[in-house]
This record gives C-alpha cells, sequence and structure tokens, in this order.
C-alpha cells in the first residue's frame, strides 16, 4: 500500500468513494514520485459537509487493485477518514493530505457541503497541509490534466509553505490541458445550486424525496471561483475553518446585548 519511499509522503482521500476515477487519478500520479497512502470512503459521500461518525463504529478494510493493496476503505464520512487515518491506521504522520479529484465543481456556496474539502479541512485542523481538487464537470473522465497540476502545486506549497489555519479549494476547467488558459488565486464566489425536492410513491404508498438541482449561472464578478472556471482557468482559492466575522464583531458589540 505504501508505494515508492520518496521525499514526500501524501495521503489522499476524497468523497466520491475509495472506487472513483478520480482518486485513481491522483494515486497513478503521484506513487512514481512519493509515498502514497490511500483512505477514503467505502462507498460515495458527497454533500456530506464536516461530518463525523459518533454514534456507530468505524470499520476499515483493505482494497486491492490487479492483486495489490490499493488503499483503506473506511465507512465513515471524509473528515473521518482524515481523522482516523491520522491517529490510527497510517505508520507515518503525512506530510501533505490531497483531496479529490472531486467529479463537479466545488465553487462558491457550495463548499460548506463539500465533504472532498471538509478531508482537506481536517487535515489542516489536524496541522497538515491540505488542499482540495475537483474537476468542473459531472460526466467527463478527463482527470489527467488535474491530477498533474495537484502533482505540481504539492510541491509549490512543500516549498513555499500554506499559512497556519490555510488550506485551498483548487477547481480545474474540464478542458485539455493546452486549452488551460493559466492560474488565478480567486475568492469564494457566491454560486449555488437550485433545490428541488421530488415526490415519489414507493410500491407500499408511502411518500419519499429526492432532492434534485442544477448548477445557477449566476454571473458572478471577476475574481471569484466560478468566474476563473467560466474563463478557462484554474481557481484555487484559499480558505479557512475560522468563520468569524471579523468585520462584524465591533458592530455586534455594539448592540450591547445583556444577559
Amino acid at each position: 500500500m505504501w508505494h515508492n519511499p520518496s521525499p514526500m509522503r501524501i495521503m489522499l482521500t476524497n468523497d466520491d468513494g475509495i472506487n472513483a476515477p478520480g482518486l485513481y487519478a491522483l494515486q497513478a500520479r503521484r506513487r512514481k514520485t512519493d509515498e502514497i497512502a490511500i483512505v477514503a470512503p467505502d462507498s460515495e459521500r458527497s454533500a456530506v459537509g464536516h461530518a463525523i461518525t459518533t454514534v456507530d463504529p468505524l470499520r476499515v478494510i483493505e482494497v486491492k487493485r490487479n492483486g495489490s493493496l490499493y488503499g483503506l476503505a473506511v465507512s465513515g464520512t471524509p473528515a473521518d477518514c482524515v481523522k482516523i487515518a491520522i491517529k490510527a491506521l497510517l505508520p507515518w504522520r503525512p506530510d501533505m493530505v490531497i483531496s479529490g479529484i472531486n467529479q463537479g465543481p466545488n465553487t462558491g456556496m457550495n463548499i460548506i457541503y463539500s465533504g472532498t474539502i471538509s478531508a482537506a479541512t481536517e487535515a489542516t485542523m489536524l496541522g497538515i497541509p491540505a488542499f482540495a481538487v475537483s474537476l468542473d464537470s459531472f460526466t467527463s473522465r478527463e482527470f489527467a490534466p488535474a491530477a498533474a497540476f495537484a502533482g505540481r502545486l504539492a510541491k509549490t506549497i512543500a516549498r513555499r509553505k500554506l499559512p497556519p489555519g490555510v488550506l485551498l479549494n483548487v477547481n480545474f476547467p474540464a478542458l485539455p490541458a493546452r486549452r488551460v488558459r493559466g492560474v488565478r488565486v480567486t475568492r469564494q464566489g457566491m454560486a449555488r445550486f437550485s433545490e428541488e425536492f421530488h415526490k415519489r410513491m414507493d410500491p407500499r404508498g408511502h411518500a419519499y424525496w429526492w432532492l434534485g438541482g442544477e448548477m445557477l449561472e449566476a454571473e458572478e464578478e471577476d475574481g471569484t471561483d466560478s468566474a476563473a472556471l467560466r474563463e478557462g482557468y484554474i481557481s484555487v482559492t484559499p480558505i479557512h475553518y475560522d468563520m468569524t466575522a471579523f468585520g462584524s464583531l465591533e458592530k455586534i458589540e455594539g448592540w450591547r446585548i445583556k444577559k
């Protein structure tokens, strides 16, 4: 499972599940140069946010590919995977955690729901440099350009160092590498999914609902993650888990709230 000793020890995870093609693309790219450990959910855990499992036990099974150990599948969330990997499963502490490559973008307000980003956030909370990477398509299987960029970014992070408490949210356009226009460091936009609940009836006459929707094509201002993708750029957004609204502290203090 732990491939080719090298200068960097990298843990890979995701929210699409251990058999997802985006995760495999990352592993295939990095295993030649880095020591890789995969610890990922045993099935898709998209949009679970930063949930962790506290009322049920976590189970871990080995997953093989071509007769060799590929990774460890955890019966929990992406944040669970990072937490249990670092505290109980891995024989070493990772130099970096990469989460992805997600099938579909993680931009705008949707990053709040993202298990992909939450896995990288959990690593950051544990003091390990991390970033999340997503492909701007729900159907394309062309992950190689994003995987190559993730490798280059990992080297840059190792050399330049992230500020404390900061991780990177990377979104890669669904374009051939030659058509990607460059990289933009962006802010989180306000794009979101429309949300529609579709009512159905089961064979016993009981109602149930499916949540559906699509990305709303809002005209994002320049400088946002969605705008960069729309214009063919890789979006790199620094984010952090301290959700304090510092700009509002003084105003709320002025309310003089009584006990």
